[in-house]
């Protein structure tokens, strides 16, 4: 009766967890640390609207773009302490890391929105034992900014890879840049 009982409370649970969430491990942070990918939930993504394929000469395959819309660091880094409690980070040491843009400025993510920006480690290793985080993440972005400029990635196709699963995108494109 009361593995019945467990059984269908955990089901329960099951079904009314955030998507990218178990609920048996209960927190956001626990799957960053497996997946190396952010929360759907709390980390969808979002585009800066100035960026489209059309626009790219002038935008993001000019020297100096992310420099001219990346935010102030006090706000990012004010969004990071608030994001480490809200990800459930049982280490919140800032230099552990980066207030990364899911979509990177470098493929005209949206500078500012909470829903862009979230806490990433600079180190994950997964259960393969590939090591990524957020410098290999940078190295990626940074890969495909210059396919996207070099007209052989759409940008659409880019914003795509790197926000579904750029750890499954990068792993398939030969791991560059990291």
């Amino acid at each position: 009766m009361r593995a019945a009982l467990l059984a269908s409370i955990l089901a329960a649970v099951v079904l009314v967890a955030p998507q990218g969430v178990s609920p048996v491990l209960g927190s956001y942070a626990t799957n960053v640390l497996r997946s190396g990918l952010p929360s759907r939930t709390l980390t969808p993504g979002a585009t800066n609207p100035v960026v489209t394929q059309a626009t790219i000469h002038r935008t993001i395959c000019v020297s100096g773009w992310t420099s001219r819309v990346r935010p102030p660091s006090s706000y990012t880094t004010a969004l990071k302490q608030s994001q480490l409690v809200t990800y459930g980070y049982a280490n919140r040491s800032l230099s552990r890391y980066e207030e990364d843009h899911l979509i990177p400025l470098e493929l005209g993510g949206s500078p500012s929105s909470p829903r862009n920006l979230w806490p990433e480690p600079h180190y994950v290793r997964l259960s393969d034992g590939t090591l990524v985080g957020s410098y290999v993440k940078d190295g990626f972005e940074n890969y495909l900014r210059r396919a996207v400029c070099a007209g052989r990635l759409p940008l659409a196709t880019a914003r795509y890879e790197i926000a579904r699963n750029w750890v499954y995108y990068w792993k398939r494109a030969g791991r560059p840049g990291g």
